[in-house]
């Protein structure tokens, strides 16, 4: 999944940024609110960390914007604006969750999952395809019992098949969706990925459960002969 994070002060930025991307996310930073709506208008992120007290354009400001025109795109608002009425403000100009700073990053993390979670997943946290089952509380993935040792950027793959199971996903949706910024689409990277992956699926279930549709992309199958 492909985050933005927002935040002027960046010492903050970095060290949420780092944090997200040991956790398998990509993540791009900016730190004005100029850049921010931008960014957010132009790229296709799964979820926006949003300060308030932004220079350039305050991050109300950018959230009213964006509501206009993405109305689906998740926003969480991380600000040190800690009155009620600032936080009724915020989730009243679109935002879907609002955590005030200082904060603690597994609870940051926590409001993350829910948020990109949300409508994709049955109560006990986790999301299935076949005999594939992804728990996306503790981030480990499974073929029936046994516990599939994968890569960051292997999980993120598996994470965005399963949340997509019904359609052909295309080789520029995952690079929109779980590189960063600056991933060259011509690397070849997610066949690499994407080959490896297969191949460690394919170990414990006796066969490929990735396709691919010549021309247009991937997907994923929930039995041998669906496809």
């Amino acid at each position: 999944m492909r985050i933005l994070v927002v935040e002027d002060e960046l010492d903050l930025q970095e060290a949420i940024a780092e944090g997200l991307r040991i956790e398998g996310y990509a993540v791009d930073t900016c730190s004005n609110g100029e850049d921010a709506y931008e960014l957010a208008y132009v790229e296709n992120y799964d979820l926006i960390i949003l300060d308030l007290n932004l220079p350039k354009m305050d991050g109300l400001k950018v959230l009213e914007k964006l509501r206009e025109e993405k109305k689906e795109l998740k926003v969480l608002i991380l600000s040190a604006r800690s009155s009620v009425n600032d936080k009724v403000k915020g989730l009243d100009f679109g935002a879907n969750d609002y955590l005030t700073k200082p904060f603690d990053f597994a609870e940051l993390e926590a409001r993350i999952r829910n948020l990109l979670r949300w409508k994709f997943i049955q109560e006990n946290n986790l999301l299935t395809c076949g005999r594939i089952n992804i728990d996306l509380s503790k981030r480990i993935a499974f073929v029936d019992e046994n516990e599939l040792l994968l890569t960051k950027k292997e999980f993120a793959l598996l994470e965005y098949f399963l949340l997509h199971q019904e359609r052909v996903i295309s080789q520029e949706e995952f690079i929109d969706h779980i590189w960063d910024g600056n991933a060259d689409s011509f690397s070849g990277a997610i066949r690499v990925h994407i080959a490896t992956l297969r191949k460690k699926l394919k170990t414990l279930l006796d066969y490929d459960p990735i396709c691919t549709k010549i021309g247009e992309g991937y997907f994923i199958i929930k039995n041998d002969g669906d496809a």
